[in-house]
């Protein structure tokens, strides 16, 4: 990147206030690093800057999702060949919340899926993980079919009145539109097979269950609609642009934009 900004804690901690995040918030955040130029310090600093403006008052949640765990067939393991895909069945590691890495949730999901103090919920597939005062809250229970549903952490932000923070990235990154997905009834509307890899029972299953199949290509024109009638907070930090808004207001949009437009 051109004219890259050297970005600090304290300037990310100003944005982030000036922004209108507050102590005792209770936020999912979805982070570009690269977006906001030389990070001085890095993932680290923006974990830390967040934590220092939320406080343990408040709650930080972030996905971190581990699709690669899922069967060659649905596309993720797009680079092998057809015929390793039944060793990939037989081989790949079972989930495990305390090892398993994230993928392509960026560097600052990845530092804080292992941040001391935070919690990972048990889904093999679509994991969050959770820091704060509702940490334990939000990633317990978080069913392997009901993943983004009325269960999921992300409904349980919505219920706490939570908020949405999007560091240098669009509203196609923004997880809590798939409750309006779940909320939404549309002719598209439809399940999908997912299997993956679990231990169950101290044994390495390769394991199906049926949940929504949701995609999010609709999600940036949503976004945008969003914009145009509710307020969404939006400053610089560094090189990116950073939007806080209401998890419920956007949730709420979302699936009376969904009822309206989806086919």
């Amino acid at each position: 990147m051109e004219n890259r900004v050297f970005v600090t804690k304290e300037a990310i901690v100003k944005g982030l206030r000036n922004l209108g995040l507050c102590r005792g918030d209770h936020v999912m955040v979805h982070c570009s690093l690269s977006a906001l130029g030389f990070v001085c310090g890095g993932a680290q600093m923006v974990i830390e800057a967040l934590m220092e403006v939320v406080t343990p008052q408040g709650t930080i949640m972030m996905p971190t999702q581990t699709w690669k765990n899922m069967d060659p067939e649905s596309g993720v393991h797009w680079e092998e060949p057809k015929e390793w895909w039944q060793d990939i069945r037989d081989h790949w590691p079972a989930y495990d919340k305390d090892l398993t890495p994230t993928n392509t949730m960026g560097a600052v999901a990845e530092m804080f899926r292992r941040w001391p103090g935070t919690l990972r919920s048990d889904h093999p597939v679509r994991s969050v993980a959770a820091w704060g005062h509702f940490a334990s809250y939000f990633i317990e229970n978080h069913d392997l079919i009901d993943i983004f549903g009325e269960t999921s952490p992300i409904a349980k932000l919505y219920e706490k009145h939570g908020k949405v923070l999007l560091i240098g990235v669009d509203y196609d990154k923004n997880t809590s539109f798939h409750l309006a997905d779940a909320r939404g009834e549309y002719p598209s509307k439809t399940t999908e097979k997912v299997h993956c890899a679990m231990t169950i029972n101290g044994e390495r299953l390769w394991i199906g269950f049926d949940t929504l199949k949701v995609d999010g290509e609709d999600f940036i024109e949503i976004g945008r609609a969003f914009e145009v009638s509710h307020p969404v907070a939006s400053t610089i930090i560094g090189n990116a642009t950073v939007r806080l808004m209401d998890q419920r207001e956007a949730v709420d949009f979302a699936t009376d934009w969904i009822n309206a437009n989806r086919r």
